[in-house]
């Protein structure tokens, strides 16, 4: 009892989110003590705000680099989302749940095109994406014709709406986002395909010689991961209220970010949805909180950077120990 007692701090501390959530806490600890507007019910909320489409991406690049794979179009792929939907909604007059289903499809078939190109012709992720991201990126303006959609119906813009949680107003978007993750994270820890998924990502080839149907298994990864890009894509438009061509440009290193400090190997295999979370969060936290200790936009961008950069370098150390 008296051992088991002893190895719980020890298994706690060794879990991927252990690392992350401590870096969480002591950036809220700093704030706090440094500004008097960052412990305030709004703030928080102002918070998840900005890091509700960013993080809702990152879902799907976490299910991606799980199977040591990487995405860099799925900013691209979440505007083109947002264009298909606000012009079928209002230049075509499709009613407006029908353009979100559409925006959505579309966003799914991008990913399974991924995925195809990845398994079928065996093409690496990095090398498929990042054509991707300029193929999607040039549709976004041609079918926009570079004009930004306004005079949304209301139905398009209903999760940037509030509610009353106490004192503070709180978005739809915002706790659409929190469930989202929630359900990822059942999906990966408590199904056979989450566990396929983690198979995967540390190594292929056992994972095909233990039965799983890896091909099959990448592209409903990747088919899956679009279809999260276009719920952040309708989260993006019901934010901002336009269907803007020009969104969407660096989240796809944002979200890499997200999933990098929130404790998920890049090398696949290794992390929970939950990290992925918990990484949005720092990097919210840190730009909410030097803006309002009023340092300049550049130097948060250098330190998001630096925090980058040591995540990485914990996560490959913690991999050398591991072998």
């Amino acid at each position: 009892m008296a051992v088991m007692e002893a190895t719980l701090p020890r298994r706690i501390i060794s879990t991927p989110t252990a690392g992350p959530l401590g870096a969480l806490l002591l950036a809220c600890v700093f704030f706090a003590v440094n500004s008097d507007q960052f412990l305030t019910g709004g703030n928080f909320s102002l918070i998840i705000q900005q890091v509700m489409v960013v993080g809702t991406l990152a879902i799907g690049q976490t299910l991606i680099i799980l199977t040591a794979g990487i995405d860099l179009s799925n900013g691209a792929i979440m505007a083109f989302g947002g264009i298909v939907m606000t012009k079928l909604a209002v230049g075509s007059g499709l009613p407006p749940l029908l353009a979100v289903a559409a925006g959505l499809a579309v966003c799914a078939a991008f990913g399974l095109a991924n995925g195809l190109l990845v398994t079928k012709i065996s093409l690496p992720p990095f090398i498929v994406t990042l054509g991707m991201l300029n193929v999607v990126f040039a549709l976004t303006h041609i079918y926009s014709e570079d004009q930004t959609v306004t005079d949304l119906p209301p139905a398009l813009t209903f999760l940037g709406q509030t509610f009353k949680l106490g004192e503070t107003n709180v978005t739809y978007g915002s706790l659409l986002t929190i469930l989202l993750f929630l359900f990822f994270a059942y999906v990966l820890g408590q199904t056979a395909w989450g566990r396929h998924v983690y198979a995967l990502g540390n190594s292929q080839e056992v994972a095909r010689l233990t039965g799983i149907r890896t091909q099959r298994l990448t592209i409903s990864v990747y088919t899956i991961a679009g279809l999260v890009y276009g719920i952040a894509a309708l989260l993006l438009v019901s934010r901002t209220g336009v269907g803007d061509p020009q969104a969407g440009q660096t989240d796809n290193l944002d979200s890499i970010t997200a999933v990098v400090l929130g404790g998920t190997s890049l090398f696949g295999g290794r992390g929970l949805v939950i990290g992925t979370l918990i990484g949005a969060l720092i990097v919210g936290v840190f730009r909410n909180g030097l803006q309002l200790m009023g340092v300049p936009s550049i130097y948060q961008t250098l330190i998001t950077g630096i925090l980058v950069i040591l995540a990485v370098t914990v996560d490959q150390l913690s991999r050398r120990r591991t072998r």
